[in-house]
């Protein structure tokens, strides 16, 4: 600001005198700290107008912290208001992060994807004329063969569940494919044993409908019928005061099952990915799977089902050999 009125003065000594000239640098001055306030005033509301934009299209607070995090670190990074960023500036950004932290090539797309998120949001609300994050493509990551369980894998941590609630536990994620987010939220009176189905409601509080085998049923009603306390939940702590159980109690008890069967990778997510792979190998629709498993894209849904490369054999010889 000051360099701009420094600018204008010295092109003005020429034709103003002392008067005119401290006249006109009250005006000046005047006019770019009014400018200024006004476009710091805006710069400060932009972010959490884009916050509350991605909450009511469904975010959950968690990829909304997610958000907050990425855009904050990448401003500040970069140090320019959002109308003067270039593609060049996103760039560099991207290519000292990835430095600095030795960040894998998915961790630097899924940072691009938030970035392209938020100006695109800025073009359209009018806040800038063109995302500089268009010419930015994809980062090219490749793709891993993610690990499902065997049926003899969880046969095992079945046989050597501790107790009948993480029974309950593996057999409901097993058979139902749901989040474990999903399932801590779940409330006694949400089990349908009659239908053996319950609603359950996954991202951006969407809810929809799973089903669960017969020993899941069997296993829920011996544990239901043994708890001794109040509390609605349908999974509580071991211990008193009996509260829900969190997602990270989930995963502890699990991860720990895991290491005492020496299973690895033992994790609530992978139970969903082993259901998708199943339902696929066997035959079911992948439209059916994707409404199972509550997915937005079809293409989502392919990603967590890995064909079994045993049946590709077996099909290769019957319609090609």
């Amino acid at each position: 600001m000051n360099s701009k009125i420094t600018e204008i003065e010295q092109a003005m000594q020429a034709f103003l005198d002392n008067y005119q000239m401290e006249q006109l640098h009250r005006v000046l001055f005047s006019i770019f700290e009014d400018a200024e306030q006004v476009n710091m005033g805006k710069e400060n509301d932009i972010l959490p107008s884009y916050l509350a934009a991605k909450k009511i299209e469904g975010c959950s607070e968690k990829t909304l912290r997610y958000y907050e995090t990425t855009v904050t670190n990448a401003l500040a990074n970069i140090g320019k208001t959002v109308k003067h960023i270039t593609t060049d500036d996103l760039r560099q950004y991207l290519d000292l992060y990835q430095r600095r932290n030795n960040a894998g090539k998915v961790t630097i797309d899924n940072i691009r994807r938030v970035l392209s998120s938020f100006f695109s949001w800025l073009e359209d609300e009018d806040y800038i004329l063109k995302s500089p994050v268009r010419r930015i493509h994809k980062v090219k990551t490749g793709t891993t063969v993610k690990e499902t369980y065997s049926d003899e894998a969880l046969e095992i941590m079945r046989d050597h569940a501790e107790n009948i609630r993480d029974l309950a536990m593996i057999d409901l994620l097993a058979s139902t494919g749901m989040r474990v987010g999903e399932m801590v939220k779940l409330n006694r009176e949400d089990i349908d044993f009659e239908n053996r189905e319950c609603i359950v409601f996954g991202k951006g509080d969407k809810e929809r409908k799973v089903y669960f085998d017969a020993r899941a049923k069997i296993h829920l009603q011996n544990y239901l019928h043994g708890r001794t306390d109040e509390d609605p939940a349908l999974f509580v702590t071991l211990l008193k005061p009996y509260n829900r159980l969190n997602i990270s109690g989930v995963e502890i008890r699990l991860r720990e099952l895991g290491r005492r069967l020496n299973i690895p990778k033992v994790h609530p997510h992978k139970f969903r990915r082993t259901l998708a792979t199943m339902a696929i190998d066997k035959g079911m629709p992948i439209e059916q799977v994707q409404q199972l498993l509550g997915h937005q894209s079809v293409d989502t849904t392919l990603q967590y089902a890995m064909v079994n490369q045993a049946n590709v054999k077996i099909s290769h010889r019957k319609f090609i050999s």
